[in-house]
């Protein structure tokens, strides 16, 4: 299908601006005042101008300078047809609603001074709310970094799709509510594939299940004074759907684990797991359908002898998780046969590979060890063939123990569904970041209510 001409194209982006500038309250006798750049992204300005004052709104355009594009000039002599002032840039009137159109997604740098618009705080604050074209002026749409004096807006409206700088950085904080207006642009290939519930599929059992083909799930960790993050793991994994799961522990973890419906097994006689006892824990593994190796493991010496060779001899499934990364002594060393899951934070991300946590980083990581990423923070990344963003969790996540129930969603939807890895950690961190939501909507976030609200979440 053609692309329409310039034209249309920024006529339906100004109307999709005055639209959600409507929705935020803008009617007949109110006062709007439009900043409009000299680029196309103010000719969307221009026309959300003609379209607001044609409603009967006091609508004032304060230029940042002249039209320097044919469709910009032509949104100009329009609106200012239909009544819309212009005025000049220090003249500043009193106004209901900020609409920032001076600059689109591909600004960088410093935005001029908007100080006699803006309000303090996300979302405007107390005073006039602001609605931003494409980004807010100052907030680099590639990386979320906002420059200084950057404004708040209560919403934004972009075209086509969320930009990166949507979401990640001070993005959520600046942009407010995005609205993605489609205007006809063409198709092209996204930088993050934002995880809605569509792409976040949940294992359905078969009629005929039984508790070994639900899915079955071998958590290998614990340590002496970690005994809690293996338990949170493995009940997790059950509230998610794992039909059998069992941990496999040093004695004085198995000694503290209080879940009847979990099974446990005593691996060694030390305070934790160490590299004597691997051949026991792959030979046990060969039950199970997948194995989650790492909460609480510790930091025992001898560690990472054990979680390399486990990694190498069990050639199934594995989500590693804590402090099994932590033991890697290098980041070639999850390069295995198997399929791999990954669930680093930013530290431990840091830790492991030596480099920023971004997302890019993360892509990079992946490409070489085959490895999938799972990178938790605000957002998370999923990246493996295919890199995906998700944002359903938010600052309720950011407590102790929550990693844990994140590893057994991950291992009970993978060892009940089977299939790709990638696949399965992007639902689980979906549903994760779902289940907290939920449930931070009630009461406090803990690990152990996080648990009981995975299993309410995820049985729609």
């Amino acid at each position: 299908m053609a692309t329409a001409d310039p034209r249309t194209l920024l006529d339906r982006a100004g109307l999709a601006v005055a639209l959600q500038a409507v929705a935020m309250g803008a009617g007949y006798g109110s006062r709007v005042a439009v900043l409009a750049g000299p680029g196309n992204n103010g000719g969307d300005g221009y026309v959300a101008a003609r379209h607001l004052a044609g409603r009967g709104i006091a609508v004032d355009v304060y230029p940042l300078a002249e039209p320097r594009t044919d469709p910009a000039t032509w949104a100009r002599d329009l609106a200012r047809r239909e009544g819309a002032r212009s005025r000049n840039w220090s003249d500043t009137r009193p106004a209901d609603l900020v609409i920032d159109a001076l600059f689109g997604a591909g600004f960088r740098g410093e935005p001029p001074d908007l100080s006699a618009w803006t309000q303090p705080g996300p979302g405007g604050g107390a005073g006039v709310p602001w609605l931003a074209v494409d980004v807010p002026s100052g907030l680099d749409a590639t990386t979320g970094e906002a420059a200084g004096g950057t404004p708040c807006a209560r919403a934004t409206v972009t075209f086509h799709g969320y930009r990166v700088g949507h979401l990640i950085g001070s993005g959520p904080d600046r942009c407010g509510d995005v609205v993605v207006a489609d205007i006809g642009l063409p198709d092209v290939a996204p930088e993050l594939r934002l995880c809605e519930e569509s792409d976040a599929l949940l294992p359905v059992r078969s009629r005929t299940a039984h508790k070994w083909s639900a899915g079955s799930v071998l958590v290998v960790g614990g340590s002496d004074g970690l005994d809690g993050a293996a338990t949170l793991t493995a009940r997790s994994a059950l509230r998610a759907g794992a039909g059998a799961v069992m941990i496999a522990c040093p004695p004085t973890v198995e000694e503290k684990v209080r879940a009847p419906e979990i099974m446990t097994r005593t691996i060694g006689s030390g305070r934790s797991l160490s590299v004597a006892d691997l051949s026991q824990v792959v030979e046990l593994a060969q039950r199970f359908d997948l194995v989650i190796l790492g909460p609480g493991l510790g930091s025992s010496p001898d560690l990472g002898p054990f979680v390399t060779g486990l990694l190498q001899g069990w050639r199934g499934p594995v989500v590693a998780d804590a402090d099994a990364l932590n033991a890697l002594g290098d980041p070639g060393e999850l390069a295995r046969q198997g399929d791999t899951v990954i669930t680093p934070h930013a530290g431990e991300f840091q830790r492991l590979s030596g480099r920023a946590a971004t997302y890019q980083e993360a892509a990079r990581l992946a490409a070489e060890t085959g490895a999938t990423v799972l990178l938790k923070g605000a957002p998370t990344f999923v990246i493996g063939a295919e890199r995906w963003l998700v944002n359903s969790g938010g600052p309720e996540l950011a407590t102790i123990g929550t990693g844990d129930v994140l590893a057994g969603m991950i291992g009970a939807f993978w060892a009940a569904g089977g299939g790709d890895g990638a696949e399965t950690a992007r639902s689980a961190a979906y549903w994760h970041g779902r289940a907290a939501s939920e449930l931070a909507a009630r009461r406090t976030v803990t690990a152990d209510l996080l648990v009981e609200q995975v299993a309410i979440t995820t049985r729609r």
